[in-house]
């Protein structure tokens, strides 16, 4: 056990200052991110209307020869078009959240650069807490909570450097990350000291880290597979031939087809969970390492198994037939569900071994 260091107190308020100027230069990223949306051209809209209307029309015909004593008939019936393996339908992709015209993607850009800024401004603000007490930054719910807004940002981030079709979640990104700001220097702050000596592991590094990464890009999932459920509600009205309000139809026109949020959302929460299985087992070896058994039946430990069973549950929904689509969308967000109640609701409503860390 090494030798608890002083805190730096300096560096702690260099931290907290970080971390509200962040949170400043995020709320310029959200009224750009409006003005994106607002100034984003809408003469696109209506395309998925036209697809689906147009599809049958366009589809070409399909001849059925039929033979009998006498003689050979020629039948015509239109192609089938059939629904993606995700239950919705075979639809363009939005244009995005600047309606692909100059002036919204000139707000689009400043969005995003304004974002990049926020995002190194906090990431600084978490370094500064960690060397003020020359520790990782997550012993508590405060430093949890700004480490966790931080990886959701940069996850986001590298989503876009990678090419990938997300702009559309910036809006969504900036304003959770100002309420997880808002929620953490509010009712959340802890004042920037040592660690109680069970949390004084080299598993905090692993386990933690590792629990706060997949927490982030859960949330990206889980914002993909909400949108999924409103754009594929608004594209079966289209189908059916109901008329959409303008104000859906302005923003959900934008959005990515219902198949492409789903297959999103589908592949990154299928990427992140054998990451989580293996947060719960290096939980598991910490607490073998700390209180001298591997499962206790903690609050915390149940609900992060809750969550890992819930999301295999998913997984395991999307390759069974009669649960795809819309059942497995919401059985992802419950899953996701359990996530934050293991966070939040775990740690300040129920008493439990893990309770130490602290709001």
């Amino acid at each position: 056990m090494t030798l608890a260091a002083a805190t730096n107190e300096n560096l702690a308020n260099i931290s907290n200052v970080l971390v509200y100027s962040s949170m400043a230069v995020y709320t310029l990223a959200f009224f750009a991110h409006i003005a994106e949306w607002v100034f984003g051209s809408r003469s696109k809209v209506g395309r998925t209307a036209a697809a689906l209307t147009g599809t049958a029309a366009a589809a070409p015909a399909v001849q059925v020869t039929a033979r009998s004593k006498g003689g050979t008939a020629v039948l015509e019936r239109p192609k089938v078009v059939t629904r993606s393996a995700a239950g919705t339908r075979d639809v363009p992709d939005g244009p995005g959240a600047d309606g692909g015209t100059e002036q919204g993607d000139v707000y689009g850009r400043i969005a995003v650069s304004l974002t990049i800024l926020g995002f190194l401004v906090e990431a600084g603000g978490v370094v500064a807490r960690a060397m003020s007490v020359q520790r990782a930054p997550w012993g508590n719910m405060y430093e949890f909570s700004i480490t966790f807004s931080t990886v959701a940002v940069g996850a986001y981030l590298l989503l876009l450097a990678l090419k990938k079709n997300v702009r559309w979640i910036g809006l969504i990104l900036v304003t959770t990350v100002l309420l997880d700001l808002g929620v953490a220097t509010t009712w959340l702050y802890t004042d920037s000291d040592q660690l109680v000596p069970a949390l004084d592991s080299y598993w905090l590094w692993i386990h933690v880290s590792t629990a706060i990464f997949c927490g982030a890009v859960f949330y990206l999932g889980a914002v993909g597979t909400l949108l999924y459920l409103f754009r594929d509600s608004y594209e079966s009205k289209l189908a059916s031939g109901g008329k959409p309000g303008a104000f859906a139809t302005s923003v959900l026109e934008r959005l990515p087809s219902a198949a492409s949020l789903d297959k999103l959302s589908y592949r990154i929460n299928a990427a992140v969970f054998p990451l989580w299985t293996f947060t719960i087992i290096a939980g598991a070896i910490w607490a073998g390492d700390a209180w001298g058994r591997y499962w206790g039946w903690d609050p915390k430990e149940v609900w992060s198994f809750v969550t890992w069973v819930v999301y295999a549950a998913y997984l395991h929904a999307r390759a069974t037939a009669g649960w795809k689509g819309r059942k497995a969308a919401y059985l992802a967000l419950f899953a996701f569900a359990t996530w934050l109640w293991n966070y939040y609701g775990v740690n300040i409503f129920i008493t439990g071994k893990h309770s130490y860390a602290g709001v």
